[in-house]
């Protein structure tokens, strides 16, 4: 589990099962350690951004454990590259307690929905406006940009959405510049798991199925725009 995060409004969690390593080993029962971000990204794109046709990067990954370092060995067309990662002391972590137990609304949609969605909403507006509810419009997305407001309608009968569970009609704004990070994961993703609580903190949990078919899984919380008032919605 990798988690990004940017307090205190967003967090952003990668879920690798074992079964996508070809080889996978831990020791311990839980391993936790903190590292510079930029740092493991410029290591991982050190042979570039895409690999050449018929030779893919191969990545190591060895840890021993409390104060030492990351170690990745990756390997391209014969040529092996050492890098070493200084870890640093983890941190208490964003706790947005967000647990199914406590989810009002959910939605599962196919992402092609959603990709759509974000192309053509007007994304100059500030803020990202869901309306989830057991009624219409059921789910939809809207902006206020230049150009104007803009809305999109999910019905809950549509062919995109695979499961529609609402028990009360929410509507909460999200700040775009907090949801664009998210995209990424959304252009890799088949479903997308949207997802609310009574406080109108947003999950969003891409699903990611690589070319062997296994599945990974993209976690994104993101809590609501507190500047907005109720007048306003």
């Amino acid at each position: 589990k990798i988690i990004v995060e940017t307090p205190p409004s967003f967090s952003l969690s990668f879920l690798l099962q074992a079964e996508i390593f070809q080889e996978f080993a831990v020791q311990e029962e839980s391993v936790t350690f903190r590292i510079n971000l930029s740092v493991l990204l410029d290591c991982l794109t050190i042979f570039g951004t895409s690999s050449l046709p018929g030779t893919p990067t191969a990545l190591r990954m060895c840890y021993r454990g409390y104060g030492y370092p990351l170690m990745l060995f990756l390997e391209e067309g014969g040529v092996v590259t050492v890098c070493k990662i200084n870890t640093q002391e983890p941190v208490d972590m964003l706790d947005f307690d967000f647990c199914s137990t406590k989810v009002v609304n959910k939605i599962i949609l196919q992402s092609e929905g959603l990709r759509e969605a974000f192309a053509e909403l007007d994304m100059t507006s500030e803020v990202l406006q869901i309306t989830m509810s057991p009624d219409k419009p059921y789910f939809r997305l809207s902006t206020f940009g230049n150009a104007g407001s803009a809305h999109l309608d999910y019905p809950r009968d549509s062919d995109l959405m695979e499961v529609f569970y609402c028990n009360q009609t929410q509507t909460n704004r999200y700040k775009i510049s907090l949801l664009k990070p998210s995209t990424k994961a959304l252009a890799l993703s088949c479903k997308v798991s949207i997802r609310t609580d009574a406080q109108g903190f947003l999950s969003l949990q891409y699903m990611i199925r690589n070319e062997d078919g296994q599945i990974c899984f993209v976690e994104y919380y993101c809590c609501p725009d507190e500047d907005i008032t109720e007048a306003e919605l």
